[in-house]
């Protein structure tokens, strides 16, 4: 089955690629998940609109990739949550709050990568996906608070 992609996949390809899977895959999560659409001749017209907007977006190149990295690493981000008294928090920080959190570069929250959900306070390693090449290990300082 032939499909354009719509958003990244991991292991796929990103948004306006076109690829080609199995149907079960195509048609029972890419589809209704709204990762990606059936492809068409007259697709390619929507390709150059989602590869125009994502260029946009994207990372310009590595170096430009690296320039971000410096930037996350310098100082570590700090993120203040309801905890009980050992430091337990109450829920946990999602790769959501991290995003809005970073406010010095604008992150997309799908190239943020969380080992296991963050439900402690203390120091913490979060690694940021900037380009095939440059990845960023930016720490997490989560601070309980009391509610």
């Amino acid at each position: 089955m032939k499909l354009i992609l719509t958003q990244e996949v991991t292991g796929l390809g990103g948004p306006g690629d076109v690829v080609e899977v199995k149907d079960g895959y195509g048609r029972n999560f890419l589809v209704p998940q709204g990762l990606a659409t059936a492809w068409t001749r007259g697709g390619e017209k929507q390709v150059t609109q989602i590869k125009r907007a994502r260029s946009k977006r994207e990372v310009r190149d590595r170096d430009h990739a690296l320039e971000i990295k410096a930037t996350l690493e310098a100082s570590p981000i700090v993120i203040s949550a309801r905890a009980g008294a050992q430091g337990r928090l109450f829920g946990s920080i999602t790769v959501t709050d991290i995003a809005e959190a970073i406010r010095l570069v604008d992150v997309d929250k799908r190239k943020l990568v969380l080992a296991s959900p963050i439900k402690v306070a203390g120091k913490h390693t979060v690694t940021v996906r900037l380009h095939p090449d440059v990845t960023a290990e930016i720490v997490l300082d989560v601070r309980g608070k009391k509610s």
